[in-house]
């Protein structure tokens, strides 16, 4: 007699063979992947068996070996590498419509045009050509089309493709739920990023990137302004034959959910928190044991990709994320590229400054890139010298600031914040020209007050609640 698991795969099978908005690829990765987690399917870290990397495993960059000098040298190291950008999220969480890759970050510029001017740089002064490849989804497919024409007379070869398009899992009886009538956007979703492998074979990609002599390709956020081409990682990995590297850096107390590199059982591994045990989540949060964490810059050897994806070896470990769509309970399973690590040969971290991690996921993010933190050299965004603290300011920012359209009202220019150490703002708060924050402020309107800061003002180590106390 078939058990309750066995039944609700039939079911699944049979629903997902007529669904036709999606390809046999996609029905079947999909099916695969539900089928891993009702087998139960989990990989359980025994807690005693962890060991600390060595410098063997994540690599400091300080030990690196130069760049060789040489144009033509440069030329061949470049000549082997694709950057390839995780351009999937729209920007929902800021306020925005459309691909997130397309917010204004600094001088009329978006995430996007930043990407592009750094690459050509690269192809410009080194006479290489390095293209530039966007993994979509089927939310950002067409808005990005229309938005990459603009680049057509420049120096890079843009190409995109699709991640992989699932359907949603209805809780309660395992069925997908377009099949029950929801075929719009909110029936489906892409299955993160630890799709970028197999969907770079199934377009396509993957075999013209080959035969083209490509070698290695680097992955990254769009939105992290940090994960620039580091000639010096892509020597190495050329130099020791690496097939898989993950770029760390040193963790703060607010750098949770990137996941740490372990070693274990003789392999380096990605452990995230939903795999630590209860009883020592503390211990995993803590930066004494676990001083790294994931920036989800990634440097991964072409033919390696494609010999594990033919031996459909990538079983990452599933992440469930439930949601609610027109109050129905759903699930979403996922995979995370980082999580792939452990299934390549020779894979290594390299533990790298702070400075290539520099994510924008909120207004708050957009504030520091925007200041006078930093300042704009060909695409890249470098940190003003001028700043004796190593770390960022902390930065918090009321709900009133959350869009991206109600920040940028609220401030006539962003503050000069070099010599800030914390900031936080709540309340109806606007902000004149050339205002300088130096210290810890405080900026909390009281309700029904409406807090103007003039123009030129200077505040410093200052709580402020109302009118009276500027």
């Amino acid at each position: 007699m078939a058990t309750a698991t066995e039944t609700n795969l039939a079911n699944l099978k049979s629903a997902v063979t007529g669904l036709d908005q999606i390809s046999e690829n996609e029905k079947t990765g999909f099916i695969n992947l539900v089928s891993r987690y009702l087998s139960g399917e989990a990989q359980h870290v025994e807690w005693s068996k962890i060991q600390t990397p060595t410098d063997e495993v994540v690599v400091p960059y300080d030990t690196l070996a130069p760049t060789p000098a040489g144009s033509s040298d440069i030329k061949n190291l470049l000549d082997k590498l694709v950057v390839l950008k995780l351009n999937g999220g729209l920007g929902t969480t800021m306020g925005c419509t459309g691909p997130k890759s397309v917010i204004e970050v600094r001088d009329g510029l978006t995430f996007l045009d930043l990407i592009v001017v750094q690459i050509e740089n690269l192809n410009s002064k080194y006479g290489s050509n390095v293209p530039l490849l966007l993994m979509n989804s089927f939310n950002t497919h067409d808005d990005t089309q229309k938005i990459i024409e603009k680049y057509q007379n420049h120096n890079i070869e843009i190409h995109t493709f699709n991640q992989s398009q699932y359907p949603r899992l209805v809780v309660d009886d395992f069925s997908p739920l377009p099949s029950k009538g929801n075929t719009g956007k909110d029936g489906w979703y892409p299955p993160g990023h630890g799709d970028v492998f197999p969907s770079l074979s199934n377009s396509g990609k993957l075999d013209a990137l080959l035969s083209q002599g490509k070698e290695y390709v680097f992955v990254a956020n769009s939105d992290n302004l940090g994960a620039i081409v580091d000639l010096k990682i892509l020597n190495h990995l050329i130099e020791h034959k690496n097939e898989y590297c993950m770029e760390v850096t040193p963790k703060t107390l607010a750098d949770v959910k990137g996941g740490t590199l372990i070693s274990y059982e003789g392999r380096v591994q990605l452990l995230e928190i939903a795999q630590v045990p209860d009883e020592h989540v503390g211990e995993f949060k803590s930066i004494e044991k676990f001083k790294i964490f994931n920036t989800n810059n990634l440097w991964v050897n072409l033919k390696a990709i494609k010999r594990l994806v033919e031996a459909d070896a990538l079983k990452m470990e599933i992440i469930p994320n439930p949601k609610e769509v027109d109050g129905v309970k759903v699930l979403q399973l996922e995979t995370a590229a980082g999580a792939a690590i452990r299934f390549f040969d020779k894979a290594i971290g390299i533990n790298v400054p702070r400075s290539r991690f520099l994510p924008v996921k909120a207004t708050s993010d957009l504030l520091l890139v925007q200041s006078d933190l930093y300042t704009l050299e060909d695409g890249s965004v470098i940190r003003n010298t001028a700043r004796a603290n190593p770390e960022n300011p902390s930065i918090e920012l009321g709900p009133e600031f959350k869009k991206v359209s109600n920040f940028l009202s609220r401030f006539k220019s962003i503050p000069s914040i070099v010599e800030l150490d914390s900031l936080k703002v709540a309340g109806d708060v606007s902000f004149g020209a050339s205002v300088i924050l130096k210290g810890k402020v405080s900026i909390v309107a009281k309700s029904d007050v409406k807090l103007e800061i003039p123009d030129g003002a200077v505040i410093e180590n200052k709580e402020i609640n109302g009118p009276e106390d500027l």
